[in-house]
């Protein structure tokens, strides 16, 4: 019985790093079709520009008018971060003005793959 609760243990931590690793390519298109209706590249739109989003501080682009939340988090946008901001935003920063739930974890970490990939990391 022991053996087999560990290697279910195991059994779901790989999945859990297999799942995570998100395919820049079809992140591209999943941006597209998700995140463009407010956000662009390299412009300012219903909310900040994206492409060096990632390994940045969140609320800090001077060039967007930031919610007080979001003005005074204290989180950066890491692969961990964007995936829980991706998955709940009001659990990662409450009062935010993002009002956004990706419940695809697959799709979630293609969006993270691509942000990265955009940002050079």
């Amino acid at each position: 019985m022991k053996t087999v609760a560990v290697c279910l243990v195991v059994f779901g931590v790989l999945l859990a790093i297999a799942s995570s690793t998100g395919d820049a390519r079809r992140g591209r298109g999943a941006f597209e079709q998700t995140c463009t209706g407010c956000h662009a590249l390299d412009r300012a739109k219903v909310g900040p520009r994206l492409r060096h989003i990632y390994g940045q501080p969140a609320g800090k682009d001077s060039q967007f008018g930031y919610s007080d939340a979001m003005k005074g988090a204290s989180v950066t946008w890491d692969d961990a971060t964007l995936d829980r901001w991706l998955a709940d935003t009001e659990s990662v920063i409450p009062g935010n003005d993002m009002a956004f739930r990706l419940d695809d974890a697959s799709k979630r970490a293609d969006i993270i793959a691509y942000l990265k990939a955009l940002s050079g990391k």
